[in-house]
């Protein structure tokens, strides 16, 4: 891998795709991110481009030369060969995914040679496995800061009422994302590193019988919940782009479903996209929800936040109706906004500096 990939790579937030044998993260892995099976490597780590409508026709509108979508860190971590729930997962594994901003449970909800589907009873081994790593994490954590709290330190008296919020679900081996904890407190709980404190995204994997099923299948693992025929997926995602369409028609899909996954996973990692566009290029722009425009001129480049006066913003879908920059901007349709500004998702941007 080059250089340049490596601090791209580095820049990024991850998420890190996991399951037991034969539920399929490994094919995933490799459909998301165009990379070979993974296999049984510990770590394998690939960019999932995340595919924007907005960005391709906007594109198209300016005749760019250059389309640039956003993307994040996949990493696939590997169960130990042969571990099973109950068994433990090994430090190394909590070790690597303990490293991942989100965490993607890959389940197995067909029938297979491991026999029958318990994408439920998986989804339970698997975070059993977090809560017990983390209730001890907690326990040992809350024993030096209790001692260190005699010193009255706010943060450090703050930080135990956190731990201490945290032990009560984990000692009943409910995970942190299911135990409707305050967001103040989860911030408090962030440095701990924490399991099951990570967002969480749950992907079933069925198979061609089942493809009529998927929304039902999906729908008792919360509202992200996707069900996905990975083997498929992974078939049309391995040819070539002018290919897919047929391959599509032949195992009537209407669409894939890689991605809505990509997306659904980069919102998991609570990112959101705004947009520039040009006849040179057209991009998509990663930022954090929330973030307000001089943060996300920093996107661009350094400069631009060091020295922003101004964000020119329009709405991706207004931009299109209109035609144009130029013509949107001589209807007035460009709004002029400060550094209070909270860039939106879908915003197309151009940044005003002075260094």
């Amino acid at each position: 891998m080059s250089r340049a990939a490596l601090d791209t790579l580095a820049a990024m937030e991850n998420v890190g795709l996991v399951g037991w044998s034969d539920a399929g993260s490994n094919r995933l892995f490799s459909a998301l991110t165009g990379l070979g099976d993974p296999g049984l490597f510990e770590r394998a780590v690939g960019i999932a481009h995340v595919v924007d409508d907005r960005l391709q026709r906007l594109a198209v509108m300016s005749e760019s030369k250059k389309v640039v979508p956003a993307g994040f860190e996949l990493a696939h971590i590997a169960l130990p060969p042969g571990s099973k729930p109950g068994e433990g997962l090994g430090a190394k594994f909590l070790g690597e995914l303990r490293n991942c901003d989100a965490i993607c449970f890959v389940l197995r909800a067909h029938d297979g040679d491991l026999g029958p589907a318990d994408p439920a009873g998986d989804l339970e081994g698997l975070e059993l496995e977090l809560v017990v790593a983390d209730l001890a994490t907690v326990e040992q954590r809350l024993d030096k800061q209790r001692r260190a709290a005699k010193s009255g330190d706010k943060a450090i008296v703050a930080e135990v009422a956190a731990l201490e919020l945290a032990h009560a679900p984990l000692s009943d081996g409910v995970p942190l994302y299911r135990a409707n904890l305050d967001p103040d407190v989860r911030a408090l709980l962030v440095p701990c590193f924490l399991l099951t404190n990570k967002s969480t995204l749950v992907v079933l994997g069925i198979d061609e019988t089942q493809l009529d099923q998927a929304d039902a299948i999906a729908a008792p693992f919360g509202s992200d919940a996707l069900a996905v025929a990975i083997d498929i997926e992974a078939e049309i995602a391995a040819c070539a782009p002018e290919d897919r369409p047929e391959m599509l028609e032949t195992f009537g899909i209407g669409e894939s479903v890689l991605p809505r996954l990509a997306r659904a996973a980069y919102h998991c990692l609570g990112r959101r996209t705004f947009l520039t566009t040009g006849d040179t290029e057209s991009r998509a722009w990663t930022f954090r929800a929330g973030a307000k425009a001089p943060e996300c001129a920093g996107v661009i480049h350094s400069d631009l936040q060091r020295g922003f006066i101004r964000a020119e913003v329009i709405r991706w879908d207004d931009l299109l109706e209109i035609g144009s920059w130029a013509k949107a901007k001589e209807l007035k349709k460009i709004r002029v906004e400060g550094k209070d500004y909270e860039v939106l998702d879908g915003d197309v941007l151009e940044i005003r500096f002075n260094v």
